[in-house]
């Protein structure tokens, strides 16, 4: 979902010295993150895929946003990216959740419809997205497989009154990777709750868009400085493989990750 650019924050989160700026994926044989490589002995990862639904990824749905060709180009690179990361996770044996946005009509959000310059007691804009039960709620060019977790939610973060955290939980999942739709809204919003519910966090650069490039590079430098660490989608299919290859280790030939759908 796409939203206001998020207002300044301090530099808690800066990355550590030797790292990649930003938590950025290491290039020209510079060393790895150090808070990457301490996730190969962090608990089982998980790939958490937020609001890549028609409204806010098809071309025709989110023209009236202004997009430049820039940006345009971005988003259909990001949803490419996406996809496939999607199927190395589940190649990778890595449960794969879905957060989706389901806008209810018996339920108007106030403060949305506030702060778009409606009324906030009146009923739902004609034009809000992702309505339940509409096409613009669909997944759009990637899709949950049956068994797979999907959350509906009715604001920006995948934990804000759903039990996303409970399935986490239950699933022994130690780690998140966030990708989606928007950078600096939705999964930005759904990144930092993780974050705060105590997950190490990671971001891929190339599995996240905007509506403006300049908003996108925006928002990877707030998730970087006080959320998590972006990096890219090669590194996170790395690291992905590498808990793997722990884990395997560990449990001396023992089942992998169990699904979060099946909790």
């Amino acid at each position: 979902m796409s939203g206001a650019a998020p207002a300044g924050a301090a530099p808690a989160g800066a990355a550590p010295a030797g790292a990649a700026p930003g938590g950025a994926a290491p290039a020209g044989g510079a060393a790895r993150d150090p808070r990457l490589v301490r996730l190969q002995a962090g608990g089982a990862p998980a790939l958490v895929v937020v609001d890549v639904q028609r409204d806010f990824g098809e071309p025709s749905r989110i023209a009236p946003y202004g997009l430049d060709d820039a940006a345009s180009a971005a988003v259909d690179a990001a949803i490419d990216r996406i996809g496939s990361l999607v199927d190395e996770a589940r190649a990778a044996g890595v449960p794969v959740v879905w957060v989706e946005l389901g806008s209810d009509p018996a339920a108007p959000w106030r403060s949305s419809a506030w702060l778009r310059g409606g009324d906030p007691d009146g009923p739902m804009a004609e034009d809000e997205p992702c309505v339940l039960g509409t096409s613009g709620a669909e997944w759009y060019r990637t899709t949950p497989a049956p068994g797979e977790t999907r959350v509906v939610k009715r604001g920006y973060s995948g934990f804000l009154g759903t039990d996303l955290e409970a399935r986490l939980t239950a699933a022994g999942i130690g780690w998140l990777t966030v990708v989606g739709l928007t950078s600096e809204c939705c999964v930005f919003a759904t990144a930092q709750d993780a974050m705060q519910l105590g997950w190490p966090v990671v971001v891929p650069r190339d599995a996240t868009a905007a509506y403006d490039v300049d908003v996108h590079e925006a928002a990877l430098t707030m998730i970087g400085l006080n959320v998590g660490v972006v990096t890219d989608a090669d590194e996170t299919v790395d690291l992905w493989h590498a808990a793997a290859t722990d884990g395997a280790a560990a449990a001396a030939g023992t089942a992998g990750p169990a699904g979060v759908g099946a909790r």
